[in-house]
């Protein structure tokens, strides 16, 4: 599991970006990827990464 920080989330469009503390890469956060519902802006998560078609995808989603 990864630590990172959600840098932007939009819950109206389901997509947003998670600033990953170890690389400090920003990852894409799809809704379907979310175990707990409802992140924003500056909330702590823990995810996974998959291989998406443009890159990196968090999954499994989790506020911490």
């Amino acid at each position: 599991m990864q630590t990172g920080t959600v840098k932007f989330f939009n819950a109206t469009k389901g997509y947003g970006f998670i600033k990953d503390d170890d690389s400090n890469q920003e990852i894409f956060v799809h809704i379907t990827g979310l175990l707990d519902q409802g992140i924003k802006e500056n909330d702590r998560v823990s995810f996974d990464t998959m291989d998406g078609r443009k890159g990196k995808n968090a999954v499994n989603v989790k506020k911490i």
